[in-house]
């Protein structure tokens, strides 16, 4: 009774002293934000980054690929068991806090003969229950759960990062993929007004009104334009594959629509206030969740100096014949002190070591706040710029137009030279294609917006 009095004392006293936990406690670093994020716009905590990603993304046949790809991407789905990897870690560590029991269940049937004529058993049988304790005197064990939460909860931010990431990456290919449909289209349009210019210069070349040069040139522009026709579909190839690669499948024909003249897209869309940027971004708060675990690989190297206590039990019992096993009680308790000598130098470069690792994840988590900035910096500079570019395209594209059609009659005319059309039709070709990229660009500069914000992790409606 005595014995079990004592032990009750001593597991009291270690319960209490486990309220110790040495070591500096995390802060998050002082990055010093800037006031706003958009000068052009009054500051509102919303952001469009607030909003799932089938709201942003209304176009069905791209939601549809969004979808798949976020069922099937090798990435994620890697990510996605890394997460449950570090969420039984993290139980493992919790679990050391509290004291491990084992059963120990033991027969040794033994017979010795010393000199041939002394026979004499010499059995034991055990039933015994062990109890071991290692008691966190100084924080340890807990500095270990620490670390073991914030590296899942970085897994699972990591996670969210790469799902905002491709949610942006299946958006640009496919935003990209219908504006290679539409320069496909328009070269093709182009060839077919290059045909019909050809056999108007063979007209005109037979009846003697134009030199045979006139009509080579006509037969060059014609083959240079029949050659882009070739490289656009194997780009066009090439983008449905990368676009089924992110949803996880063997290439397969892509469904999209086709690109619209004109995309309408607000004159500006809320960015929110810089420190909602902080906690929506999901690659920030993985950086920080790394200094988390950084800071606690300090606080497990710094209390790994400090002397280690563990208390062990067996109960249960003991005896030579199987019999009287019930009715032989056998207890055991004892206590362990270990406190490094020789070690302890190894143990303070371990901690001076910890303290190195922690100032680079310091330096690292405010590189990527800084990172993250620039992206939405960037992003937001883009996307004001876009209609302009889009507006200024668009006039060229028409005033391009009025200049083929009026270049067309005065050829016709025999007022101009067939080398003045051929430089209206070229003017013409290059500004319908950059009409098609500022109409992508447009569609684009929403998606990056949107990533740079921190948008595209949170589940669909």
């Amino acid at each position: 009774m005595k014995v079990n009095r004592l032990f009750i004392i001593l597991v009291v006293v270690a319960t209490l002293a486990t309220s110790c936990k040495l070591g500096k406690h995390y802060t998050r670093p002082d990055v010093q934000l800037p006031s706003q994020l958009d000068n052009t716009a009054a500051a509102d905590s919303f952001s469009i980054a607030d909003l799932p990603w089938n709201q942003v993304y209304a176009d069905t046949l791209l939601q549809s690929l969004i979808r798949k790809t976020l069922d099937n991407n090798k990435d994620l789905l890697i990510a996605a068991a890394r997460v449950k990897e570090l969420a039984a870690m993290k139980r493992i560590d919790v679990a050391n806090l509290f004291p491990d029991a084992a059963l120990r269940l033991y027969a040794e049937k033994e017979q010795d003969n010393y000199g041939g004529n002394n026979s004499d058993d010499d059995n034991q049988f055990d039933i015994k229950a062990r109890i071991t304790w290692e008691l966190d005197l100084w924080g340890k064990l807990r500095w270990s759960k620490d670390r073991s939460m914030a590296q899942f909860v970085a897994s699972v931010e990591n996670q969210r990062a790469l799902q905002m990431s491709l949610v942006a990456s299946v958006a640009e290919a496919y935003f990209e993929l219908v504006a290679l449909d539409n320069e496909l289209k328009i070269v093709r349009q182009t060839v077919d007004a290059r045909r019909e210019g050809l056999e108007l210069a063979r007209i005109r070349y037979e009846g003697g009104l134009t030199s045979e040069m006139t009509y080579s040139q006509a037969q060059v522009e014609l083959a240079s334009a029949e050659a882009l026709i070739p490289d656009l579909e194997q780009e066009i190839t090439l983008k449905e594959n990368e676009i089924a690669f992110l949803a996880g499948e063997y290439p397969f024909d892509i469904k999209r629509v086709e690109l619209p003249e004109d995309v309408m897209i607000p004159v500006s869309l809320p960015v929110g206030l810089p420190s909602a940027l902080l906690e929506r971004r999901p690659d920030v708060r993985e950086a920080e969740q790394e200094l988390i675990a950084a800071n606690a690989n300090v606080g497990i190297a710094y209390t790994s100096m400090f002397p280690q206590i563990s208390l062990t039990a067996d109960l249960g019992a003991e005896s030579d014949e199987l019999s009287n096993l019930l009715r032989s009680p056998y207890h055991l308790i004892g206590g362990t002190l270990l406190q490094p000598v020789v070690g302890l130098w190894k143990n303070k470069s371990r901690h001076k070591a910890a303290q190195a690792a922690y100032e680079q994840a310091v330096y690292a988590y405010e590189k990527t706040v800084l990172n993250a900035f620039m992206d939405a910096y960037n992003a937001i500079v883009r996307f004001n710029k876009t209609k302009e570019i889009y507006e200024s395209q668009y006039r060229l594209e028409r005033s391009s137009r009025s200049t083929l059609d009026l270049a067309q009659l005065q050829y016709m005319n025999g007022v101009i030279g067939y080398l003045d059309l051929l430089d209206a039709q070229r003017t013409y070709l290059t500004a319908q294609i950059s009409l098609s990229n500022a109409v992508r660009d447009k569609q684009l500069a929403v998606v990056n917006l949107y990533k740079a914000l921190g948008g595209g992790w949170k589940p669909a409606e």
